[in-house]
C-alpha cells in the first residue's frame, strides 16, 4: 500500500514542477514603470483551468506527502 503513495507522491511531484513551469510570469517587467502592465491584466480561460489543474495536483501532493509522513500509510 505504502508504494502506491510513493508511486502517487512521485508522479505529482514531477507533474506539480511541469504545471508551474507552464505558468505565465506574473511579474511587471518594465512596463511596470509606465502603468502599461495595467492593460494586460485579465486572466485567460487556458490559465483559469491551468491554475485549478495546479491546485489540484498541490492538493494530490499534499495529501500524500501528509499520509507518508505521518506514518499512517505503511
Amino acid at each position: 500500500m505504502a508504494n502506491i503513495f510513493w508511486a502517487i507522491e512521485t508522479i505529482s511531484a514531477v507533474l506539480l514542477i511541469i504545471l508551474i513551469l507552464l505558468h505565465s510570469p506574473k511579474g511587471d517587467g518594465i512596463g511596470g514603470i509606465g502603468g502599461a502592465s495595467q492593460v494586460f491584466a485579465s486572466q485567460k480561460s487556458a490559465e483559469k483551468g491551468l491554475n485549478k489543474l495546479t491546485g489540484i495536483i498541490c492538493a494530490i501532493f499534499i495529501l500524500s506527502t501528509f499520509l507518508i509522513g505521518f506514518g499512517i500509510i505503511k
